[in-house]
């Protein structure tokens, strides 16, 4: 039997292209969360990486569920009160109110 015809080599290789989908998906979720904080938030895109990372870290919500969570928002206007908060005081940190140059405030 050639590999190409091996079941468990089949499987483990269909289980890899599911999964390089799942990133490339999950990527543009993130992507498009990013765009909406830099316009929103008035920040640029290192910041809007910044206050999404940060956002996921203080709600203990994956970085990707904060995304859609993000997603969601612009398109219904509605986020939960845990993300809003976070997304507010990380926006806070890192938002234009700062001069350029400062380092953050804590």
């Amino acid at each position: 039997m050639s590999t190409d015809d091996d079941p468990d080599q089949i499987f483990a290789l269909q289980e890899q292209v599911r999964q390089l989908k799942e990133a490339v998906v999950s990527h543009a979720v993130v992507d498009q969360a990013i765009g909406m904080v830099v316009v929103l938030g008035r920040v640029g895109p290192d910041e809007g990486w910044v206050v999404l990372k940060e956002v996921s870290q203080h709600t203990n919500i994956k970085l990707r569920n904060v995304a859609e969570t993000i997603l969601i928002w612009g398109r219904t206007g509605v986020m939960p009160a845990p993300i809003r908060a976070a997304l507010e005081d990380a926006l806070d940190r890192h938002g234009p109110t700062r001069v350029p140059g400062d380092p953050p405030r804590r």
